[in-house]
């Protein structure tokens, strides 16, 4: 599948900012599963300071803002082949080592919904298992944007039962990793199957199972990734690919308008519905 994605974040300043500096997560790169035909991140408003692969090998970019700044605009855009492997990625590859993916985050720490999950599943294999991980964070967190944030932790959101893609993946890799399964946090994007037009990117868990390397669980959907993906990068948790993340300098007043096309080029939509 041909996908063509235009990812604009926009952040304007009711004063000028002192200074700011951000990190930049935008760029996917070609890998098992997507071949990055073209792709271009644009920076109006601010100046690129850097740009490097961090511990994880995401394709890092550090803009900062300095003086009478009122706005930032960024647009990541391009085309990116895919195809439906099942979810599978494959071996595991990198300079982090596969254990550190069993350490606990803020964010993943399991608490006694967590293991009492971990507890009720079934299966007679990992995959069973994780397949029943998937199916049930998706029966038990309801999708509902805007009832969690970047702060909710997965205990958290098991026990509201409400949240987002986010907390899906948070509570997929928790209940993962209480059982000793290797698991990461996967940023990305995701083709809807009943509108192009998007507020956010999406997000889903890997984990790593013997014979088959990594492979992704979206329970936000209860599926696994196809063609309709694109991964950007991966981590421990959110605060490892967030898109955009920084700091800055000053009391000026934030307004952020993030908005993202993503669509199939030369082909109809497919039918089934997704959430983001």
């Amino acid at each position: 599948m041909r996908l063509r994605i235009t990812h604009t974040t926009e952040y304007r300043y009711d004063d000028p900012v002192q200074y700011s500096l951000q990190r930049l997560r935008l760029t996917p790169l070609s890998g098992p599963g997507q071949t990055v035909e073209s792709w271009n991140v644009v920076v109006d408003g601010a100046k690129v300071e850097a740009g490097f692969s961090d511990q994880f090998g995401n394709k890092t970019h550090l803009v900062s803002t300095e003086g009478d700044s009122h706005s930032v605009h960024i647009v990541a855009s391009g085309v990116v082949v895919t195809q439906d492997r099942a979810g599978v990625f494959g071996p595991h590859q990198g300079y982090v080592p596969l254990w550190l993916y069993l350490r606990e985050t803020e964010s993943t720490k399991a608490g006694p919904l967590i293991e009492e999950l971990a507890k009720s599943l079934s299966g007679e294999s990992d995959l069973a298992r994780m397949h029943d991980l998937m199916g049930k964070l998706n029966e038990q967190i309801a999708y509902e944007p805007g009832t969690t944030d970047t702060e909710t932790t997965a205990e958290q959101a098991l026990g509201a039962g409400r949240g987002v893609c986010q907390d899906h993946t948070h509570a997929m890799i928790s209940a993962a990793r209480l059982l000793g399964m290797p698991a990461r946090y996967v940023s990305g994007y995701l083709m809807m199957d009943d509108r192009t037009e998007q507020t956010a990117t999406h997000a889903w868990a890997e984990v790593h199972l013997p014979g088959l390397g990594w492979v992704g669980f979206d329970a936000a959907n209860n599926h696994c990734p196809d063609e309709r993906y694109v991964r950007i990068g991966t981590g421990l948790c959110y605060a490892d690919v967030a898109p955009v993340s920084g700091m800055r300098i000053g009391l000026a007043g934030e307004d952020l308008e993030v908005t993202l096309v993503v669509e199939q080029q030369g082909q109809s939509q497919s039918q089934s519905q997704s959430q983001s």
